[in-house]
């Protein structure tokens, strides 16, 4: 990635996390509950057995209803373990009370945790600042999914919140497009 595009990535990176942060209790605990029903209806969750979830922190849709509702539906459900270099591998929990805080201060699995390799994953939620409509994602800026997600044959699903999706993000030549992206009024799939 050309250190202009990392710039670019930067600079509205913290500009849209702000954004996302000055949005109303009242709004984001709607997109929280519509992202939450999207995601639970879409026939590729229903239809997995073994998925890679994400633990929500500060303003990013809240994932925990997702995670609990995966457990109670007798899912293998995995979070992240963040690992140095940019690595990543999925730990399978059984409650959201094992995680520890950890890499960033997310709580997460921790490596005495089982090891589900990617190719086992049938679906993935993928956290984001902002999507675009075709796909493609502004992260965290660590490209661990990026890394991750050609491993695995897993559905890629991004959850946004309406007003965090743009008409095109900033993207490098190792950024990956999901299959679909949820918001709380819609789901969108990729071609």
């Amino acid at each position: 990635m050309s250190e202009n595009t990392r710039e670019t990535k930067k600079t509205l990176r913290d500009e849209l996390m702000a954004r996302e942060a000055a949005l109303s209790p009242e709004y984001t605990t709607e997109s929280n509950r519509g992202i939450c029903q999207n995601v639970l209806a879409l026939p590729e969750f229903q239809a997995a057995g073994a998925v890679l979830l994400f633990y929500s922190i500060w303003a990013e849709p809240n994932t925990h209803p997702i995670i609990n509702a995966a457990l109670e539906q007798g899912k293998t459900v995995t979070l992240p373990e963040s690992l140095p270099n940019g690595i990543m591998v999925a730990r399978q929990i059984k409650s959201l009370a094992e995680l520890v805080p950890a890499r960033y201060n997310i709580p997460s699995p921790t490596g005495n945790m089982p090891e589900i390799p990617p190719e086992e994953l049938d679906f993935i939620l993928v956290p984001s600042v902002a999507f675009d409509l075709e796909g493609y994602r502004l992260g965290h800026g660590g490209g661990y999914y990026d890394r991750y997600m050609p491993r695995t044959p897993a559905f890629r699903c991004g959850i946004a919140r309406e007003q965090m999706l743009l008409p095109r993000v900033p993207r490098g030549f190792y950024d990956v497009a999901v299959n679909a992206i949820v918001t709380e009024e819609k789901i969108i799939r990729i071609d």
